[in-house]
């Protein structure tokens, strides 16, 4: 039977590309004066420059929201709602993720009919946002609830901006989040948006997981590493690499995308 990842992707090693939604009205950082007008035309540009690189996939997040917050107010669900139904990539697959509230991303994805959400959703964390405590069984209760069963959930195992409160290795959380919390991949990430994780973690993780269930490189993935990366990984997702000057917050640079989607193709296996 194949899984809900099987269901999204029709390459064995898929490359997900981040789509960054510039700061949301009410963030410190918002741009009143270009409006939510002005998201949509900046996530337009960008995601244009990024299908005609050639990605399998998409991921709509908030990333211009700093300093990210646990609890998301319901304008900021209803302008992501808006922002990513005027942007969706007909014909390509597409996530989302809200940085940090899994119940906003879970909306958000109901409403725009995404395949797969992106989340941490295991563990307790002390983080530049205070304590954080995932809730896996609430978002996966509320997955059923709202009859969006096809919607598969990532699970982030190594949160950027966070370290873990408690003794188990990655390798030991990547296992029970499969086991127990029901993860449909398993994402391996760095301390910081695009940050490199290692690649001795990420193979921890990889034989630390069913085979059946795909472990993706969250940060960190880089036009000069990729292909050594994915002889462990079983895909990818990118976003610092892809922007002007390889900085997480400019916008998509075109030759930097190509680049790097030539680089993970020309060993053959993504």
């Amino acid at each position: 039977m194949s899984t809900r990842f099987d269901r999204i992707f029709d390459r064995p090693k898929p490359l997900i590309a981040m789509v960054h939604v510039p700061p949301l009205p009410g963030t410190p950082l918002y741009d009143a004066a270009a409006g939510v007008g002005g998201l949509v035309s900046s996530v337009k540009r960008d995601l244009e420059i990024l299908i005609e690189a050639g990605f399998d996939g998409f991921l709509f997040c908030n990333e211009g929201d700093r300093p990210y917050e646990l609890r998301a107010g319901p304008e900021s669900a209803a302008v992501m709602t808006r922002v990513v139904t005027e942007c969706m990539p007909y014909g390509h697959p597409f996530g989302v993720d809200f940085l940090w509230d899994a119940r906003c991303a879970l909306a958000i994805g109901v409403a725009t009919g995404a395949r797969f959400m992106r989340e941490v959703l295991t563990g307790a964390w002390e983080s530049d946002m205070g304590l954080w405590q995932g809730d896996a069984a609430h978002v996966l209760r509320e997955r059923r609830r709202l009859d969006v069963d096809e919607l598969a959930v990532f699970m982030n195992i190594t949160p950027e901006f966070a370290s873990p409160i408690g003794r188990r290795t990655a390798a030991q959380v990547a296992r029970s989040a499969v086991v127990s919390s029901l993860a449909d991949a398993i994402l391996v990430s760095g301390p910081m948006a695009g940050a490199d994780p290692g690649r001795d973690l990420l193979e921890e993780v990889r034989e630390a997981v069913p085979e059946e269930v795909p472990v993706l490189l969250n940060t960190g993935a880089k036009a000069d590493t990729i292909a050594d990366y994915l002889r462990v990984a079983d895909g990818c997702i990118v976003g610092s690499d892809l922007k002007v000057d390889g900085y997480t917050w400019n916008p998509v640079d075109r030759e930097r995308a190509v680049r790097f989607v030539d680089e993970a193709r020309a060993v053959g296996i993504a």
